[in-house]
C-alpha cells in the first residue's frame, strides 16, 4: 500500500485564508488518503480572541481527508514554537511530514509531488527537505533540481533531517561566519542578518534556524521546476508576511504534474546562479545596498521563506 505522509497545517486567526488553503489542498486527489493535523494557536491578546474563535469554528467543519486531528493551543505559542512542537510530535510518530501554513494556495499536484519525492529520496541522506515554492525566475528551470537554499512555503522532510534542527542561533552564527555569502544566496538575501536578529530577540523564526542547520550539514533541498504553491497572505493581514513581499514572491501555482526524473545528487550550480541573479535584481543594485534593504524588509516577513 502506498504511504501518504501526514499533513501538518498551522493556523491562527484568518478563517478566510485557512479556508482557501484547505480548499486548495482538497483539489489534490491524495487528500482523501492523507491524515491532516491542524495546529491552532491561541490568541495573543483580547483583540484576537474573536478571530481565533472564528477560525476554530471553521476548522471543525473540515472534511475530505482520511482523518483530521485538531490541536488547539490554549495560549499563544507563536508560529516558531507551535511549528517546532507540532512537527516534532507528528514526525516522531510517522517519520515524515508535509508542512503547510494557512496563507498558502496549493497546486492540485502538490501532494503528489511531495509524497513521491518523500518516498524516492527517503534513504538519500544528502537531501534534507523538499520545497514546493519557486520564485518567479524568468529562466526556464529543470523539471526538478537541488539547492543548498531552502524555501518553506509548502515543504516536506523526514525525521532524520528534522533532528538536525539547532534551536540556539549562537553556534549557527559562529559556524556561518565565513560562509555567509553562500548562505545569503550570493549576498542578495539577508539570511545571516535574520539569524543575528534571532540571536538578539528581534525576531522569532523557526525557518532561519532550520535552514542554517541544514546548510551547515551540507543538506540539499529538492525543488520542482515550477512552483506548486503560492502565498495568499501577502496582503498585510498576517504577522510575518507583508504586501511588500509581492514584488519578489508573487507566483501562480503550476497546475501540471512534475516528473521526478533521476538527477545528480548535487547542487545545480546553474539554477543556483539563476536564483542569485533573480534576488540580485529584486533586492538591490549592489550586495551592500541589498543587505541593508533586505535586512529591513525581512524583519517583516521573516517566516515567509
Amino acid at each position: 500500500m502506498k504511504q501518504y505522509a501526514p499533513i501538518a497545517l498551522f493556523t491562527y486567526a484568518r478563517a478566510d485564508h485557512t479556508q482557501k488553503a484547505v480548499e486548495s489542498l482538497l483539489t489534490n486527489k491524495e487528500a482523501t488518503e492523507s491524515e491532516l493535523f491542524i495546529f491552532s494557536d491561541g490568541p495573543k491578546n483580547e483583540n484576537k480572541k474573536a478571530a481565533v474563535e472564528e477560525n476554530r469554528k471553521y476548522i471543525h467543519t473540515i472534511t475530505g481527508f482520511k482523518s483530521i486531528h485538531i490541536i488547539e493551543r490554549e495560549k499563544n505559542w507563536g508560529l516558531a514554537n507551535s511549528l517546532i512542537a507540532g512537527i516534532t510530535d507528528v514526525i516522531s510518530k510517522y517519520g515524515r511530514i508535509i508542512v503547510v501554513e494557512d496563507d498558502l494556495i496549493l497546486s492540485p499536484y502538490f501532494l503528489k509531488f511531495m509524497n513521491e519525492a518523500l518516498e524516492k529520496y527517503k534513504d538519500e541522506d544528502k537531501i534534507g527537505t523538499i520545497s514546493a515554492f519557486v520564485p518567479p525566475i524568468p529562466e526556464e528551470l529543470p523539471e526538478t533540481f537541488l539547492l543548498t537554499y531552502f524555501q518553506c512555503w509548502g515543504w516536506a522532510t523526514w525525521k532524520r533531517a528534522w533532528d538536525l534542527l539547532e534551536k540556539d542561533p549562537k553556534p549557527l552564527l559562529r559556524k556561518l561566519r565565513f560562509r555567509k555569502k553562500k548562505f545569503d544566496v550570493g549576498g542578495y538575501v539577508g539570511n545571516y542578518g535574520n539569524l543575528y536578529c534571532q540571536k538578539v530577540g528581534l525576531v522569532d523564526s523557526w525557518y532561519i534556524r532550520y535552514y542554517a542547520s541544514l546548510f551547515l550539514q551540507g543538506k540539499l533541498s529538492l525543488y520542482p521546476g515550477h512552483s506548486l504553491t503560492g502565498n495568499n497572505g501577502l496582503d498585510d493581514s498576517g504577522t510575518h508576511c507583508k504586501s511588500s513581499a509581492k514584488e519578489v514572491f508573487n507566483v501562480t501555482c503550476y497546475n501540471q504534474p512534475i516528473n521526478l526524473n533521476d538527477i545528480k545528487i548535487q547542487e545545480d550550480a546553474q539554477t543556483f546562479d539563476a536564483f542569485k541573479n533573480y534576488f540580485k535584481g529584486k533586492n538591490g543594485e549592489t550586495p551592500t545596498y541589498n543587505r541593508i534593504k533586505s535586512f529591513i524588509r525581512r524583519l517583516f516577513y521573516i517566516d515567509c521563506m
